[in-house]
């Protein structure tokens, strides 16, 4: 698999094109935007790890062209921009991860992996995440039980994607809190137990997202 790069620091590219390199990937760099979509849409990358701050052409701009000529190519942002505001705008323009900086290279290299095995491409089904009882249609936004397709609210798509890539796994409350709502929302708001329900009634009995008790919750397998 080949992995493409684009971060205009030095320090932080050559540190990640290691990491990549050392677990097995074949990796490319771009240290400006332009230069950055150019190898994303005429190159042979399986992933992009792109940073938001960059000279020439901005990563969302970068983003917005990879998703409108090669939807199929998953684009995970790495950015010391942590807002949730910035956030969203990147997972709306199509990017199917966000990792802020500062962060843990194996929890980089994780995502990459998790991308890498459950984003697919069939026909003009694009960006599909593969569970076992649910599947997640980024591109549409829907949730695919069966045969049966179910359109998800904002917050309901990314509480999923957060549990369908790390399915079988926990993920806490906190977890879910800081990277769907933003760590400046009150800890104390029930918002995800609320959205969890929503969700629980969207997917049905066949799809069991589970409380752990003092943890988190879990999507079965």
């Amino acid at each position: 698999m080949r992995i493409l790069v684009i971060e205009d620091e030095e320090r932080i590219l050559s540190f990640v094109a290691r990491g990549l390199a050392a677990a097995g990937y074949a990796v490319e760099a771009a240290e400006n935007g332009r230069d950055g979509l150019e190898r994303a849409l005429h190159g042979t990358c399986d992933l992009v790890v792109l940073d938001l701050m960059l000279p020439v052409l901005g990563g969302m701009e970068v983003l917005q062209g990879v998703s409108a000529n090669r939807p199929d190519l998953p684009v995970i942002i790495l950015s010391a921009r942590s807002d949730l505001e910035t956030k969203l705008k990147g997972f709306e323009l199509g990017a199917v991860d966000y990792v802020p900086k500062p962060f843990a290279l194996d929890e980089l290299l994780a995502r990459v992996r998790a991308h890498l095995a459950h984003t697919h491409t069939h026909g003009d089904e694009v960006n599909v995440i593969r569970g076992t009882r649910v599947d997640l249609d980024v591109a549409r936004r829907q949730a695919v039980v069966g045969e049966v397709r179910c359109d998800l609210g904002d917050r309901e798509f990314h509480v999923l994607y957060q549990l369908l890539l790390r399915e079988g796994e926990i993920v806490s409350r906190e977890r879910l809190l800081s990277e769907v709502w933003g760590y400046s929302f009150d800890p104390g708001s029930n918002v995800v137990e609320v959205c969890i329900r929503r969700l629980r009634q969207r997917l049905g009995p066949n799809v069991a997202i589970e409380t752990v008790r003092n943890a988190g919750y879990r999507l079965a397998a």
